[in-house]
């Protein structure tokens, strides 16, 4: 794989599936390097045969949602230059309608109602006079900011404060005909594929790969000029009353003040919300509860609404919840953290799976169903059937789909996978997707009832990459640490004999994993021609609670040691590496850990510090978690944490270095990048400065392609 060959990468998104099992929607992205994009549109995915349908061909249409009844897709629609929308799809056919105008946009998870008559989504709204809401009025010219408590802006986001997280709720319009349900996409997007395209030939086979023959464009991806029209169908008509055709639909705002919130699930009785709300300077959170027939209707989402009702109280701040859903009965499922007398013990934290009673008087009877320091549960999937639950698990740097019915987490679909996300299929089982060592992501099938074949794979979006370059497979190993602990990881080797010289590379968190999965960055630094070494050494993530809390007050310690120890085992074990030409790279924490290890050794040819934590000192005031993050990992002790600071010992290294970081950065804000090239300059050492405009700390990860 080389950089050029990105444009291959293709990533669907959690299905979703019809009532009737039979076909779902997806939504398919992949970086476009001409535009500069990541390109989105919704596909019909046939649950039988893998056959896909492109239905839309706007710029980016992502997260497909079905509604209960089936008779509808809401999805969130981005116009270029846009912000995103909500916006629905019939699935009878016709033409997309976006249903609301908010100034910053929608953001998901998006759910429908039980009875499928409404939706709920979250935005942010903007305080009056900022961000676009006074007329001539830009950024440089808005009024100070009058900052009194320590969460007040985010990486990605920026300011926040200003423009608080609120949930709507939005009616779904009524179709002139009813009759027409279920069964799929009319007209040519609910045909069964027969391996000859329509007048476009950009048609996935059967396997749900594009036909590279005919179907891809010179970057490798579906030409949307050529699909055939999915806003165009057979029908005849719209099945949206025409009341409704490109007039968005009041919106009514459910939630006010000056918190973030979020994950808004249906109540049992359909008629009520149950959202997580932060809690002003803690991890914390709340779980309120508030109807959904008042709320102050915001005709273009452009108002804040000034009495929004007086939401219910169900927890107070006592635990982390990052997920909830509702079970049968009175049954309320939660995935949530304990953090803590201050609610703010996050380090190794997972959250772990409670069952509680749900009454109009609250939330009662709440018991763990998980062993917080083995169970390492991850929100990327939870669902409630009956009285099962399927989850996603961290073990071992791999992520797995997991089923909890009364008893012990049973695995679905595990070994060297990455689980992203899953929909219930009706009867059982479900559909997920994965990335796995030969690919990006692909879409499975989980049959729940012990069949011949209990997982399919229905895609193989991958396979025009591997057919441009050959995937490298990681190959697993595992160490004894210098005291002896075991140290997991995996190492990839390029074609021949060598010596090939090595990358030491480190991942960020710390509390995060590597997984033994298709990579972009590992495939091309092996294309490339070096052997990578990558592991999870103590304070990473799914191992158990104990290996991610092992560091505390000891970074660059136990940390340090595992990677050294790893690396010096890959060497022994792989003949054909060059232990005379190792370079080190990593991004945040593994920037941290890059320059620590620079000054603690010579041994490194070069070193790539991004987007590092390397001060802790100045990273206190000028990164967004720096109020809680440092102090918590290191410490407050002045010795102490010198003894774990790189800036404090920048006089020891010798190692060429290459920075690189965003301008935007405010995790690991720009200036620690800054000093540490002055510094190693300053010093006489060897470095260089790769500076990224308009990107935040996501750069390798979600930035421009």
């Amino acid at each position: 794989m080389r950089p050029e060959h990105l444009s291959l990468l293709r990533t669907p998104s959690t299905p979703a599936v019809h009532p009737d099992g039979t076909w779902a929607v997806i939504a398919l992205s992949h970086p476009d390097l001409e535009e500069d994009t990541y390109p989105s549109r919704l596909w019909r995915l046939d649950l039988a045969d893998g056959s896909m349908r492109p239905l839309t061909q706007e710029h980016q249409d992502s997260e497909p949602v079905m509604s209960p009844d089936g008779r509808f897709v809401a999805f969130i629609r981005a116009e270029p230059k846009g912000k995103p929308q909500l916006a629905l799809l019939p699935t009878a056919g016709g033409e997309p309608v976006v249903l609301t105008d908010h100034p910053l946009g929608v953001a998901g998870p998006v759910e429908f109602s039980p009875d499928s008559t409404r939706i709920a989504y979250t935005a942010r709204v903007p305080e009056p006079g900022r961000y676009g809401t006074a007329e001539g009025v830009g950024p440089e010219a808005e009024p100070p900011r009058h900052i009194t408590r320590f969460t007040y802006r985010l990486d990605g986001i920026g300011f926040y404060a200003d423009r608080p997280q609120q949930v709507f709720v939005i009616d779904v319009p009524e179709p002139e005909d009813a009759a027409t349900v279920g069964g799929g996409m009319a007209g040519p997007t609910s045909e069964t594929n027969t391996g000859e395209a329509p007048d476009g030939d950009d048609t996935p086979d059967a396997n749900g790969t594009p036909d590279a023959g005919n179907a891809l464009d010179a970057n490798g991806t579906p030409d949307a000029g050529n699909a055939p029209d999915a806003d165009k169908t057979d029908t005849g008509d719209d099945r949206l009353s025409p009341a409704r055709k490109g007039v968005p639909v009041a919106p009514r705002q459910v939630t006010a003040g000056d918190r973030d919130h979020r994950n808004p699930v249906w109540d049992h009785d359909g008629q009520s919300l149950l959202i997580i709300r932060a809690v002003v300077d803690q991890l914390r959170t709340e779980i309120i509860r508030v109807g959904v027939g008042a709320g102050t209707a915001a005709p273009t989402g452009r108002d804040a609404a000034p009495e929004a009702p007086e939401p219910q109280v169900l927890q107070g701040p006592a635990h982390g919840a990052v997920a909830m859903r509702a079970g049968a009965g009175e049954t309320l499922w939660l995935l949530s953290s304990d953090l803590g007398p201050d609610g703010m013990d996050f380090i190794g934290k997972t959250p772990v799976l409670f069952r509680a009673r749900l009454t109009e008087a609250g939330i009662s009877e709440l018991q763990p169903c998980t062993d917080p320091r083995t169970g390492s549960l991850s929100p990327a999937v939870f669902l409630v059937q009956g009285e099962e639950v399927l989850l996603t698990r961290l073990n071992r740097g791999s992520t797995e789909l997991v089923r909890y019915r009364g008893e012990d987490l049973e695995p679905l679909f595990a070994g060297q996978v990455s689980v992203t996300g899953a929909t219930l299929m009706p009867g059982g089982g479900a559909v997920l997707t994965a990335a796995t060592t030969d690919s990006a992501g692909e879409v499975y099938v989980v049959d729940d009832h012990d069949g011949e074949e209990p997982v399919r794979r229905l895609t193989d979006l991958s396979a025009p990459l591997r057919e441009a370059a050959p995937v490298a497979v990681p190959q697993e190993l595992e160490v004894d640490g210098e005291d002896g602990y075991p140290v997991h990881g995996w190492v990839t080797i390029p074609e021949g004999e060598g010596p090939h010289p090595v990358l030491l590379l480190i991942h960020g968190g710390p509390h995060a994993q590597y997984e033994p999965v298709l990579f972009d960055e590992v495939q091309v630094y092996t294309r490339a021609g070096y052997a990578v070494v990558f592991c999870n050494p103590r304070g990473s993530s799914s191992y158990g609670m104990d290996h991610g809390r092992a560091i505390i007050e000891g970074f660059g310690d136990r940390d340090a040691a595992d990677v050294l120890a790893f690396l010096d085992g890959a060497l022994a074990a792989h003949p054909q590496l060059d232990g005379e030409r190792v370079g080190v790279l990593g991004g945040s924490y593994g920037g941290y850990m890059t320059a620590w290890l620079t000054t603690r050794t010579d041994r490194f040819t070069a070193a790539i510090v991004e987007r590092g934590f390397l001060d802790p000192v100045s990273f206190e005031g000028s990164a967004d978690i720096g109020w809680y993050f440092g102090i918590k990992y290191l410490g407050e002790d002045p010795e102490r944490v010198a003894a774990q600071s790189p800036m404090a010992h920048i006089d020891k290294v010798r190692t060429p270095t290459l920075v690189i970081h965003s301008e935007q950065d405010w995790r690991c804000p720009v200036e620690q990048g800054q000093r540490w090239f002055v510094g190693l300059k300053r010093r006489g050492v060897d470095s260089e400065f790769l500076l990224f405009p308009g990107e935040g700390h996501e750069l390798s990860r979600s930035g421009r392609p």
